[in-house]
């Protein structure tokens, strides 16, 4: 039997979830047919999977799987990434959700803590999405948005600092 025979039997394998089953064929026709993107990266912060979908905003390349997350992401991220990360797999943040503009549009990029019943963590799934449509603002807008959260959150960061000076 070669590989092709192998790989059409998986294929009509089912999946089962407490809320039904689907095919193997099923998931990747769901996740080729929905605009939402998504990427897998295990506990070791290695990408595992993403969908293929029609419409992907951020192209993967298979090559990119067994890849270390970073080594596939722009570098001026690196350090939110790491930082990020970090914080799920401490279990001191579960989720995270950016909205940016690129490339003229607006992107909202959702990162999902993924966690076993026990509470261990498994991974993160990151969850891409054009919310252009969706919103009344321009780019400039989310823009210059980002640049007033930066500026609010160094400000919180200096208030926190002034009063952690003070005594009781």
């Amino acid at each position: 039997m070669g590989d092709d025979a192998v790989l059409k039997d998986t294929k009509t394998e089912k999946v089962s979830f407490e809320t039904g089953s689907l095919t193997i064929r099923q998931l990747e026709a769901i996740f080729r047919t929905i605009e939402p993107e998504f990427d897998f990266i295990d506990d070791q912060d290695v990408v595992r999977w993403y969908s293929n979908n029609r419409k992907r905003l951020f192209q993967r390349e298979v090559s990119a799987l067994g890849q270390h997350v970073l080594a596939v992401h722009p570098k001026h991220s690196a350090g939110r990434i790491k930082q990020l990360l970090g914080e799920m797999h401490s279990g001191r943040k579960d989720y995270q959700t950016v909205t940016v503009p690129i490339r003229g549009k607006i992107m909202n990029m959702t990162f999902h803590a993924v966690r076993a019943d026990t509470g261990k963590y498994l991974g993160c799934i990151e969850v891409t999405q054009d919310v252009s449509r969706f919103s009344n603002k321009s780019w400039v807008d989310h823009v210059l948005q980002l640049f007033k959260r930066s500026k609010d959150k160094k400000k919180t960061s200096s208030n926190k600092k002034d009063r952690s000076h003070e005594t009781s």
